[in-house]
Formats: structure tokens, C-alpha cells, sequence
């Protein structure tokens, strides 16, 4: 059965275009803008005390990604910080010292921003050396590899690689495409993963259109 397109028929009268106005475009800069902030506001804390860490997560693949082709870049709402579990009390203190507020959601410990914050676009914590889910493939990586990119202490990025492999949901294995793409991954990356995550890259490397 074919839509009823014809003039005066129901569908023919609906707009096929959507106009948007600036206040859009001004509600997404300033959207993008805030996560910024809330990024700078966390590791400038971290680093005000000299606690180890290291961005992971979405901010890094941007980082990452960045560097090849800032166009290629994909936003990401939440920031993820690797720390070490002994400095835990010293980052939760640092991060309370700013704004955030200490929660405890679907086993991560997270920050959110004030007594408004989503969790969705909250600091959330992993703990280097440990799984972040107990059926995790591999731990994630120490804090003993990582380079500065756009200020910030980034995780190297075959531990990021790792990281991503490691999680594997939808959007990590976007992130693994998108550097695929800008040429970050090929070949040479799976013989320098764990042996238990190789699979999941060489597949993607096979089918990275899917």
C-alpha cells in the first residue's frame, strides 16, 4: 500500500522541511559550551590537589580524532575521568570543592553538577586497574600512559582502543568507526591489543560500514 502523496491528500499538505530558528543553533553551542566547562572544571580540581588521572570516554576519542580531522569530531555530554581507587576520597573532595555532588548510579560512582544535574551529564568515575562491569573482558589500563592533548591528561591511544573494545556498546563501537575512519586504527592496532579484544576489532575492521 502506497502513501497517498496526491494534492490535497493528508501527507501532501505536511511540510517536508523543518525550519529551525538560531535559538536552536544558540541552545546547542551553549549546550556544547557548558559540557566543555564542566570538563575544564573537573581536571582543573584533579590538578589544583595533584591527583593522578587521565580523560577517557568520549572526550578522548574527540581529542584523538581531533588531531587528524576536527570535523570528524562527535560531542559527547558526560566526562570520564580515570583515577586511581587509593585517591578516591581526594577526588571526591576536589570535585565537591567545585560544585559537583557524589552519587553512587548503576555501580559507578558519579558526579553530578549541582543539586540540578543529569546523570547523564555527569563526571563519572572508573578506577584504573579494575573492571568496570565484572564480566569485563580486561581491567582498565593504569594511569602510566597518557599525553597531553588539548590541555588535558588523555589515556594513550591503544588503552583507549582497549577501553572502547572493552565496553562495546553502541556508541563505543561508533567512537572505534569514527577512528577507524580518520585512520587511528588499521591492521597494525590488533596485534598490540590484549588477545581477548582482538576479535571484536577485526571484525569491525572487516565490516566498518557494517
Amino acid at each position: 500500500m502506497q502513501a497517498d502523496l496526491s494534492p490535497g491528500s493528508e501527507l501532501s499538505e505536511k511540510p517536508s522541511v523543518v525550519a529551525f530558528g538560531f535559538d536552536v543553533l544558540d541552545r546547542i553551542e551553549l549546550a556544547i559550551a557548558m559540557v566543555k566547562e564542566r570538563l575544564r572544571r573537573a581536571v582543573t580540581a584533579l590538578e589544583a590537589r595533584g591527583i593522578p588521572h587521565a580523560v577517557v570516554g568520549g572526550h578522548a576519542v574527540a581529542a584523538w580524532v581531533a588531531r587528524i580531522d576536527p570535523a570528524a569530531v562527535r560531542t559527547t555530554v558526560d566526562v570520564d575521568l580515570l583515577v586511581a581507587r587509593a585517591d578516591f576520597d581526594a577526588v571526591k573532595a576536589a570535585l565537591e570543592a567545585v560544585g559537583f555532588i557524589h552519587s553512587f548510579t548503576f555501580g559507578i560512582d558519579i558526579f553530578v553538577d549541582g543539586p540540578d544535574g543529569k546523570a547523564r551529564e555527569a563526571v563519572h568515575i572508573l578506577f584504573s586497574g579494575e573492571r568496570v562491569k565484572p564480566n569485563d573482558a580486561v581491567p582498565s589500563p593504569d594511569l602510566s600512559a597518557v599525553e597531553i592533548l588539548d590541555g588535558y591528561r588523555t589515556i594513550d591511544l591503544d588503552r583507549l582502543i582497549g577501553m572502547k573494545l572493552t565496553a562495546y556498546r553502541l556508541k563505543d563501537r561508533v567512537h572505534l568507526l569514527d577512528m577507524i575512519d580518520v585512520g587511528l586504527i588499521d591492521a597494525a592496532t590488533v596485534d598490540r591489543l590484549p588477545a581477548a579484544l582482538r576479535p571484536r576489532l577485526a571484525e569491525l575492521l572487516a565490516n566498518p560500514d557494517g
